[in-house]
């Protein structure tokens, strides 16, 4: 009789640096054209979260955007409207390895043009900032704009609700405030409760990418988060799965990928760890129920019977969720000491 011994043998990967080769030519010449601006804000994000982290960029893979950084100033001067991500791009390009000085050229052409001032929001206007100064140029001179950037994130309310636009603009106001990690953005106790306010609201969601986006600006801010949440990411930036070949659809979690690996690195994990292979690739997360749609409906339905006090709402909801919400909510009240602060804003009371 033979007795059969399944084995589970871990799937080979290429090195860190031949990842990040097959990554930055699957983005840059596999997926998208070079003309859609959705190949713009792709490369983008890929290319700002490897500079950010310092990830070593062979020379072989700078080579797949040798074609783009050529014709990015005309580019430039015919497209405008697409300056932030233009500038993203060479610059990050260029610090990354890439040589040539055409960075340099764009940031001057960029506030010769006053583009800066075309922008209404004070977060673009930040963004802007940020991206000019790395070449030695100021945008504009707005000198209250770092205080109206923190009086957002310090209005603690706007993040105790479900809002993932301004849960993104906050997370941004640390990523651009702290230079990326570079210096303390100097965010307010009040800010720094928000990205933890905003965090349980995107842990409850399931929402990999927020919460990871989220963790980021709070270590950025100096702010450990809380390690389940943190554990949770981990498990989640090891589930998505990669499909190979030239005609996969690109209606993916590419971004929600990208995000979490980033957070991988700002945490000190190696990132990147999955088996990633040169060519046309689509990344997919495969859903998770969430629970704040089913928590959200069964408060609104009790309405004058809503209490600010968690303790309370917590045995009047228990028996009317579901087994896969009662268990998400129960461990994001574990995750924090600031739980019971957040749900008093959470619980709306008073507002049927």
């Amino acid at each position: 009789m033979t007795n059969v011994i399944a084995l589970n043998v871990p799937t080979r990967i290429l090195p860190l640096e031949a990842r990040i080769t097959a990554l930055v030519g699957c983005f840059a010449q596999s997926r998208r054209i070079g003309a859609d601006v959705f190949w713009l804000k792709e490369n983008a994000e890929l290319l700002n979260i490897l500079e950010s982290t310092g990830q070593p960029v062979a020379p072989e893979a700078l080579q797949h955007h040798v074609a783009f950084y050529e014709q990015a100033e005309k580019r430039l001067r015919f497209f405008p409207q697409y300056y932030r991500f233009l500038l993203s791009l060479v610059l990050d390009l260029e610090d990354l390895g890439m040589p040539g000085d055409t960075a340099q050229r764009m940031v001057e052409f960029a506030q010769q043009e006053g583009l800066a001032e075309a922008e209404l929001s004070d977060l673009q206007r930040a963004e802007a900032r940020r991206l000019m100064i790395r070449r030695g140029v100021v945008s504009s001179d707005d000198p209250g704009l770092d205080d109206r950037l923190r009086r957002f994130a310090g209005r603690t309310g706007t993040f105790s609700l479900p809002n993932k636009k301004a849960a993104y603009e906050l997370t941004h106001i640390s990523f651009y405030l702290s230079e990326y990690g570079r210096r303390d953005p100097m965010l307010s106790v009040e800010g720094k409760l928000s990205l933890h306010f905003a965090g349980l609201t995107a842990f409850l969601d399931q929402n990999a990418d927020l919460l990871a986006e989220i963790c980021i600006g709070l270590r950025y801010a100096g702010v450990v988060p809380p390690s389940i949440w943190t554990d949770w990411l981990k498990g989640e930036t090891m589930g998505f799965e990669i499909e190979e070949g030239d005609h996969v659809p690109l209606n993916d979690d590419y971004h929600e990928f990208l995000v979490c690996n980033w957070h991988q690195s700002v945490a000190g994990a190696p990132m990147f760890r999955n088996p990633i292979k040169a060519g046309r690739m689509r990344f997919e997360r495969h859903a998770r129920p969430t629970a704040l749609r089913e928590i959200s409906q069964l408060m609104l339905s009790l309405d004058d019977a809503r209490s600010t006090d968690w303790q309370i709402m917590r045995n009047k909801m228990a028996p009317n969720l579901s087994p896969e919400a009662r268990d998400v909510l129960d461990i994001a009240a574990e995750s924090s000491p600031e739980f019971d602060a957040f749900f008093e804003g959470f619980a709306r009371a008073g507002q049927a």
